[in-house]
């Protein structure tokens, strides 16, 4: 039961974050069929990463304050109606809206979802590495699923995007319907421990360190491997490394305990990156692999790291760990490309082997927290401490 729940919760998430994914995959259609330069397209994009990233911790906070599992299924109609209806929007102005619509959703979504994992997962990081795993194929499945339908039926096949949505929403009302009680129940008593800031506000700072190295290798590996077939074949290592690091990660951390493995995580992480930089032809798509792993193994550590960091505020958690702290690393991405433009696209992707060197730093100077049941009672941690 533990099991199918998490794998269902896993399936949910994949549904929602494909929508995540699959805003970047309409750009083209959106240029071709309108003609939309890049500013307009990146207003578009920014529309849906930057709104959903800030607006994550506010739901995290509302989450906090009353358990709402039926905003589970809401949130991620909208997230699939969102993107179902820019395709068919009349203008600039309402596909920008319904993008930011998209975006709200897949907000609402997160912190809600982290909570009933954290319930459903019984303080298992190898369940927990499940559902982060369904976020990550349910992005990078996006364009898979994006790019035939719109290029047989145009933008105004977009509607049929929505299906994922409604979909995954119907699957997870059975397993929200078996968390609420538990959920409901446990908040008749305060939830226990202390709320640790600093080092809550130190792993954001590594979970942004690590975004601006992912976000900048998504953005740019398949040019600098000379696009085409070439670049295809290196955002699919790329991606499909995520899936193998996320349930590593999980692995690892039930033997070596979190912080242990996302301090080896990040230390593996600073060769591998700087290998995609510096190896010639086939050797560059096995660093690839290597620094994807890497980046993504701590990924579902975060989320439950940041929690028992806040075991007061584990909706506030949720919010930043998988919102504004990953996206606000992307923020970085048009220095990047500055750079590439002023330099080469070498030196652009060689100024990114800092940023796990300062997330291994800064996840040094973290120890491992208690470890807070869904119950409100607190447990020292299985891992080893430090």
């Amino acid at each position: 039961m533990k099991t199918s729940r998490i794998t269902i919760l896993a399936a949910g998430h994949a549904c929602v974050d494909v929508y995540q994914g699959a805003v970047p995959a309409l750009v083209p259609f959106l240029v071709a069929g309108r003609g939309y330069g890049y500013v307009a397209v990146s207003g578009v994009v920014l529309a849906a990463t930057l709104l959903s990233s800030v607006v994550q911790p506010v739901f995290g906070v509302l989450t906090d304050r009353w358990r709402m599992p039926w905003l589970i299924p809401v949130s991620m109609t909208t997230a699939g109606l969102g993107v179902a209806l820019s395709g068919v929007a009349g203008s600039y102005a309402l596909t920008w809206l319904a993008v930011a619509l998209s975006g709200l959703g897949v907000a609402a979504y997160h912190p809600e979802s982290a909570r009933l994992a954290r319930i459903a997962s019984q303080g298992s990081h190898v369940r927990m590495s499940w559902f982060s795993l369904g976020g990550t194929l349910g992005f990078a499945s996006a364009p898979i699923l994006v790019t035939p339908l719109l290029a047989a039926g145009g933008l105004g096949a977009s509607p049929y995007l929505v299906i994922p949505a409604v979909a995954g929403a119907l699957l997870t009302l059975t397993v929200i319907r078996s968390l609420a009680g538990p959920a409901e129940a446990g908040r008749a008593a305060p939830p226990s421990g202390r709320d640790d800031w600093p080092s809550f506000v130190r792993l954001s700072l590594v979970i942004v360190f690590r975004s601006v190295v992912y976000v900048g290798l998504s953005t740019f590996v398949a040019l600098y491997l000379g696009g085409g077939a070439a670049g295809a074949v290196a955002l699919f290592v790329l991606f499909a490394g995520g899936a193998v690091g996320t349930v590593l990660g999980g692995r690892l951390a039930a033997r070596w305990g979190r912080v242990r493995t996302m301090r080896l995580a990040y230390a593996a992480a600073v060769p591998a990156v700087a290998g995609v930089v510096l190896a010639p032809g086939f050797g560059a798509y096995v660093f690839i692999a290597a620094a994807s792993i890497t980046l993504y193994a701590p990924f579902s550590l975060h989320v439950t790291l940041g929690q028992d960091f806040l075991p007061r505020r584990v909706g506030t958690a949720g919010g930043v760990t998988l919102g504004l702290a990953v996206s606000v690393g992307g923020l970085a991405s048009p220095l990047v490309g500055a750079v590439a433009e002023a330099v080469s696209l070498r030196a652009a992707l060689a100024c990114l082997v800092p940023f796990p060197v300062l997330a291994w730093l800064l996840a040094r100077t973290l120890t491992e927290p208690a470890q807070a049941d869904p119950t409100g009672t607190v447990e020292p941690s299985a891992g080893r401490p430090g």
